[in-house]
């Protein structure tokens, strides 16, 4: 994966490379999603299976799903007591916005910082020119 922005628009970034940069995901949390979204609600273990890792690594990587948003837990109850959870990915629609809402903040806040770096540029060079007309 690239690892500036200039490299990004010269690779050829594919939009898992996308998810993954926005979300702060592995590629292994993305196989997770899209596991979920083939077989529908699943738990740890048993995702941990279809992707053929050990529970709590398929645990790990549904707990970096939850905390960007693209996947919910839900309890289940057990008829004989008890109960477990599983695991639902939201609609890829649902995720597709969720990704544009941060591409978006993330566009607004670096068009405030170049804003910023005028008025920044601005005072170095008058620093400079203070410096060099103080050595004359």
């Amino acid at each position: 994966m690239a690892n500036s922005i200039h490299e990004m628009i010269r690779a050829s970034f594919r939009c898992e490379d996308m998810v993954k940069c926005v979300l702060g995901l592995k590629s292994l949390d993305i196989d997770a999603y899209k596991a979920l979204l083939m077989h529908g609600p699943l738990t740890a273990e048993r995702l941990g299976e279809i992707l053929n890792r050990e529970r709590s690594t398929a645990y790990r990587s549904l707990q970096n799903l939850i905390a960007c948003g693209i996947v919910y837990r839900e309890t289940r109850s057990i008829d004989s007591g008890g109960y477990y959870y599983e695991y639902v990915a939201i609609e890829p629609q649902e995720m597709k916005q969720m990704v544009k809402k941060n591409v978006d903040e993330w566009y607004n806040q670096m068009n405030e910082l170049i804003e910023k770096l005028d008025d920044k540029v601005s005072v170095l060079v008058m620093r400079m020119d203070d410096e060099e007309a103080e050595h004359k």
